[in-house]
């Protein structure tokens, strides 16, 4: 058995891997601490620091006293292969659940993120729809089904995210009037609603919420208590919000007091 202390030379693959993790625990907390990442991970906290400061070379978080923030500028957000392998089953439930709240016929309009991701895998193909998304990676998996009518809302491609949220996306949206919408969230919590560190993400899922006639949100729990620097949506905007039955019961009941419905998944 070998006698090697925790902090030896860590392997490249394995570095590169908590590295990947710490970005995306920082982009769903937003904000970790040095302490709490070293137990997490089983290193010493200098190896964290030095983490810490290699991603912020690359612009992949921010260091501030004792840990990190995310890089709250428009041009930097997580890969959303991060954001993907991050609660991945949760998501996969709310996106079954979700379903329930498809209409039989009309014009949907789903977001960007990979909850939705999940959600549009999960639309039954007996479904007579018209679909926009301002999503590559959803427009690929709906473009396999000949049962919906798909859209795709223009503008410049943002690569990390692989989705179009730019000023031309929001002029888009803005011209659309669906039945209902299928959004996502960085953050929520029953006194500041949804949120997000991104100022062009707010722009875009405004516009998406002023468009649609009903909307749903889909947001596992590990987002609730997450304040970010932009409300995008007050509860009066939610009709409902599907959530992973994780979410305690005193948050349900402060939700569902401001009259947005709770589906837990």
């Amino acid at each position: 058995m070998s006698n090697q202390p925790i902090d030896t030379p860590t392997p490249v693959l394995f570095q590169a891997e908590r590295q990947r993790e710490i970005v995306g625990l920082t982009a769903e907390r937003g904000r970790v601490e040095v302490a709490e990442l070293a137990g997490q991970f089983g290193v010493t906290t200098e190896t964290i620091r030095r983490d810490l400061s290699e991603l912020q070379q690359q612009r992949m978080l921010r260091r501030v006293h004792g840990g990190a923030v995310p890089w709250e500028t428009s041009e930097f957000e997580p890969l959303l292969s991060v954001r993907a392998d991050l609660h991945d089953s949760e998501k996969r439930r709310i996106a079954r659940r979700a379903v329930q709240e498809l209409p039989d016929t009309g014009a949907i309009l789903i977001d960007s993120g990979s909850t939705l991701s999940r959600f549009s895998e999960a639309i039954p193909q007996d479904r007579s729809l018209r679909i926009v998304t301002n999503s590559v990676l959803n427009v690929l998996t709906l473009a396999k089904s000949d049962a919906f009518e798909v859209t795709v809302i223009g503008g410049i491609l943002r690569k990390n995210t692989l989705a179009m949220v730019d000023a031309q996306a929001v002029e888009a949206v803005a011209e659309l009037s669906v039945d209902t919408l299928f959004i996502s969230s960085d953050g929520f919590s029953p006194a500041r609603g949804l949120t997000t560190p991104y100022r062009e993400e707010a722009a875009i899922k405004k516009a998406m919420i002023r468009a649609a006639d009903r909307v749903v949100a889909l947001v596992d729990h590990s987002k609730f208590g997450h304040d970010h620097l932009v409300r995008f949506a007050e509860w009066s905007d939610v009709d409902v919000l599907v959530t992973t039955s994780e979410l305690g019961a005193e948050a349900v009941a402060e939700i569902e007091a401001t009259g947005t419905t709770v589906v837990l998944a």
